[in-house]
């Protein structure tokens, strides 16, 4: 199981935010997502938003941190990356 985050460096609705990704599966994703309480409305294509209060919670339950270039790279080479403009394949949002 690796999950990763990038830093929060994302502005936003008035703070910074992180990217949380799995490599492996959604269901993965999902379920670590929920675990350190990130709500089901925070999921986004292929990943979770993650504000900067909030990162320090998602690395001490294990999310590996990386670049966000890397991350980018690994969820695409997984076949996880859902950009913007392409529909979602169906099951893949949070249960």
């Amino acid at each position: 199981m690796t999950v990763y985050i990038d830093p929060p460096d994302w502005p936003g609705h008035g703070q910074f935010w992180s990217h949380l990704v799995s490599d492996e599966s959604f269901d993965e994703l999902h379920a670590f997502a929920a675990a350190i309480g990130c709500p089901p409305r925070a999921f986004e294509r292929d990943h979770y938003d993650v504000p900067a209060a909030r990162y320090p919670d998602a690395v001490r339950a294990g999310a590996r941190e990386i670049g966000s270039k890397e991350l980018v790279r690994r969820i695409t080479a997984a076949g996880l990356r859902r950009p913007k403009g392409r529909p979602a394949p169906g099951g893949d949002g949070p249960a």
